[in-house]
């Protein structure tokens, strides 16, 4: 029996997904098709309804989830609403690109259906971020939340997807995952019908997005060092190190993670931490805390997004409740020594290095533990000290004075502000810079004769795009579709006869066997 219903269940969950995609295409069939003017207006119409419920929003994620700061989350969702449309205003990957002097005409050609794979640690600031990127470029998307996320990140997307319809989306533009599972999740990441799957999380979830045999852009850990030298405004330093880890918790991937100091400044730089709402333990407390977090030489996966007090007694320690950052010093950074590992919480490990040099082989060593790829940052006046650290640091983003979490993350430098980090290929990613819409766009290239013999026609004005004629026809739904989330079964199923059993529903069976018949004839269309 219960074999019986795992396979009743894994069908459902095939099925659902299966109509979700095939919305979705609708949907992005359909969009695929706007002007650049439309998309602007309900991207600016979705980003204000983001940016209106950031405040609710980043509550609803603190509560549901025990991670992060509420205001730090406000922050990142204003970030990733309004400010996504400001940093992007003018870029446009919608109208035709003409070169006449290369005689090239590129037509943008949206991805299609994006599977959108958001964490449990910013999940909120997320949501918005991909749901944005993805009506940038004209995309449908379908957003699957992580389960400890579920019902705050189900409830943004709801809003953003109301706010592009009521704007002039399509019906399905966005959608989401309510209830989200592992065998639902899989049955997305498979199906022909998802074009290309956007992964944020832990490493097994972006492991799964590449071997799902559809395109994928995913990104690797980070586990951040950052250098302060004899040339650094410590006092600076050691403000931003702090703002940094106790932003959010330290929720964010591009939080630091190892402090490496230059012995010319490390006592100073201790002091400027203390001011600054640090706490260095001593030898007996870095024990004590190494013990804690990481009793079984893993992450305690309890200390993520938790504030600096709880975590010191949770481990036995006594600090002031008003303590930001936990300083935990350590001699060699080695594989083995585990405060030289990501924490994801305002606990960092610190050690010190005779000159720069030997710093930027110790930042070299942290990365080679984890966060290939990722980030680093430095502290320092030296030109040519942060060159030599960029140049030999195996990462594709630097941050130079300023707190790496916001900084690698593009909120306190110019990058382009992302919750999508990517690792290239040091970090084994297909993507080796913050995610950014031209990420989810291909172009279509139409390219003349080079003889300058052959004249290139005049294409001035010409654009395949249009804005739509009226609203568009509502999608399509089966009499047994319940406010869009119809649940279908997967054909070929059989299923075991009801008088055998004493706890099968016969009117859910009655509806399992419309919905097959439902789903054959879409595959028959299909073919």
């Amino acid at each position: 029996m219960s074999e019986v219903i795992q396979d009743r269940r894994s069908a459902v969950d095939t099925a659902r997904a299966g109509h979700m995609l095939e919305r979705a295409r609708w949907a992005a069939a359909a969009y695929g098709e706007y002007d650049a003017a439309t998309v602007e207006g309900i991207v600016a119409a979705v980003a204000e309804a983001a940016h209106a419920h950031a405040e609710r929003f980043a509550a609803d994620a603190v509560a549901e989830t025990g991670m992060g700061v509420v205001a730090d989350k406000v922050r990142k969702n204003r970030a990733c609403s309004r400010g996504i449309v400001e940093y992007y205003r003018g870029h446009d990957y919608i109208s035709p690109r003409v070169d006449p002097d290369r005689k090239i005409v590129e037509l943008p050609r949206p991805a299609g259906v994006v599977l959108a794979l958001t964490p449990t640690t910013n999940p909120v600031a997320t949501v918005y971020f991909k749901t944005i990127l993805a009506l940038m470029t004209r995309n449908a998307v379908v957003v699957a939340p992580h389960p400890r996320a579920a019902r705050c990140s189900a409830e943004a997307a709801r809003v953003l997807a109301e706010a592009a319809v009521a704007a002039g989306a399509p019906d399905g533009v966005v959608q989401v995952i309510d209830e989200p599972s592992i065998p639902l999740v899989q049955a997305l990441m498979a199906d022909e019908r998802t074009d290309v799957i956007v992964a944020t999380g832990g490493t097994a979830v972006v492991r799964a997005a590449y071997s799902s045999g559809n395109p994928a852009l995913g990104v690797g850990p980070g586990n951040v060092p950052v250098l302060v030298d004899a040339s650094a405004d410590v006092a600076a330093a050691a403000q931003r190190i702090v703002d940094s880890k106790a932003f959010d918790n330290s929720v964010l991937c591009t939080n630091e993670s190892v402090l490496i100091a230059e012995d010319a400044v490390a006592d100073k730089l201790r002091a400027a931490l203390t001011r600054a709402g640090a706490h260095i333990l001593d030898e007996d407390g870095a024990r004590r805390l190494r013990a804690y977090m990481f009793a079984d030489g893993h992450l305690n996966t309890d200390v993520v997004g938790r504030d600096a007090a709880w975590i010191a007694g949770q481990a036995g320690l006594r600090v002031t409740p008003k303590t930001r950052v936990l300083i935990a010093p350590f001699d060699h950074v080695i594989a083995e020594e585990m405060l030289a590992h990501e924490k994801l919480s305002p606990v960092l490990g610190m050690t010190t290095v005779a000159d720069a040099a030997r710093g930027i082989r110790a930042a070299r060593a942290v990365v080679r533990i984890g966060g290939a790829g990722h980030s680093a940052a430095i502290h320092s006046e030296n030109p040519a000290v942060i060159t030599d650290f960029a140049a030999q640091v195996p990462v594709l983003r630097v941050s130079v004075n300023v707190g790496n979490s916001t900084g690698s993350a593009g909120l306190d430098t110019n990058l382009a502000p992302s919750m999508t980090i990517g690792t290239g290929f040091v970090g084994r990613s297909s993507i080796g810079e913050n995610l950014q819409p031209h990420n989810l766009v291909n172009w279509t290239r139409i390219a003349y004769n080079s003889d300058p013999g052959v004249v290139m026609g005049n294409f001035t004005g010409i654009d395949p795009w249009r804005a739509p004629a009226g609203p568009v026809p509502a999608y399509p739904r089966a009499s047994n579709d319940r406010d869009g989330a119809v649940i279908q079964a997967a054909p070929q199923r059989s299923y075991q006869s009801p008088s055998r059993t004493t706890d099968v529903n016969l009117d859910a069976l009655r509806a399992e066997l419309r919905a097959l018949v439902v789903e054959e004839l879409a595959q028959l269309i299909k073919r």
